[in-house]
């Protein structure tokens, strides 16, 4: 029988951004804010279903812009379709989401967990999410790559609004 467990990876970012954690929980839990802050650059996003709830589903398409992009989408030429599910929800400290790619490459199966911890700075706020494991289509500084620019795109979109 093979170990499964040796193709696990983890992958995470930080960034301090200035608005407080009630300002970021917010933006977990309203489909509007999450479609603009979530997509990586390069990516636009479209909520179609939300349900802001422990137990509470989502499904998301993230779409490429551009004809340039080198990474092909997971669930069509040019879109990344995920299902997300709220796990835990602890308003203004920790949102943890369990991630589903739709894909016929079996490289995309599986469920990842993303954590987003929200830890309160004299500053800010420090947002820190780990995601657990990361299907093996994914590179990984692609991924990192994906996570931080998400973080900026967090940070600009809540800090225009303080």
């Amino acid at each position: 029988m093979e170990n499964t467990s040796s193709k696990k990876r983890i992958d995470s970012a930080s960034r301090v951004i200035m608005a407080t954690p009630r300002t970021i929980y917010q933006a977990f839990i309203n489909s509007e804010a999450l479609a603009s802050w979530l997509p990586p650059e390069g990516m636009s996003g479209q909520i179609d279903t939300f349900d802001a709830r422990e137990g509470g589903n989502y499904r998301m398409t993230l779409t490429y812009i551009g004809a340039d992009q080198i990474s092909a989408g997971k669930s069509s030429e040019n879109t990344d379709v995920v299902q997300g599910k709220f796990l835990t929800l602890v308003p203004d400290e920790r949102v943890v989401q369990l991630i589903e790619f739709e894909s016929e490459d079996p490289a995309y199966a599986g469920l990842m967990t993303m954590t987003w911890t929200l830890t309160s700075l004299p500053e800010g706020t420090d947002v820190t999410v780990v995601c657990e494991n990361v299907p093996e289509g994914i590179r990984q500084e692609d991924h990192e790559e994906g996570l931080n620019s998400t973080l900026e795109n967090l940070a600009s979109f809540k800090e225009r609004q303080q």
